[in-house]
C-alpha cells in the first residue's frame, strides 16, 4: 500500500477518518487505526483474509485461545 491508499488493514477507514500506525509486514506497508491495533496483537487470526499470512500469527497476551 502507498500513503495514497493508506487505511486501516481492519475497518478500511483513512487517514482523514482515524490516525493510522503503519504497519511493515513481509515486506510490505500496511495501515493500523489505533482502536484496532489490539485485534493484531491479541487475535491477528481477525484479519485472515485481510493481511496476507494472517493464519500464522499467534496472539498474545489473556485473549488468545
Amino acid at each position: 500500500m502507498t500513503d495514497q491508499t493508506a487505511i486501516c488493514v481492519y475497518c478500511e477507514r483513512t487517514h482523514d477518518q482515524a490516525p493510522l500506525i503503519p504497519l511493515n509486514y513481509r515486506g510490505q506497508h500496511y495501515w493500523i487505526c489505533p482502536q484496532h491495533l489490539p485485534v493484531l496483537i491479541h487475535k491477528p487470526q481477525v484479519l485472515v483474509g485481510k493481511l496476507p499470512g494472517a493464519e500464522n500469527l499467534k496472539g498474545e497476551g489473556h485473549n488468545h485461545p
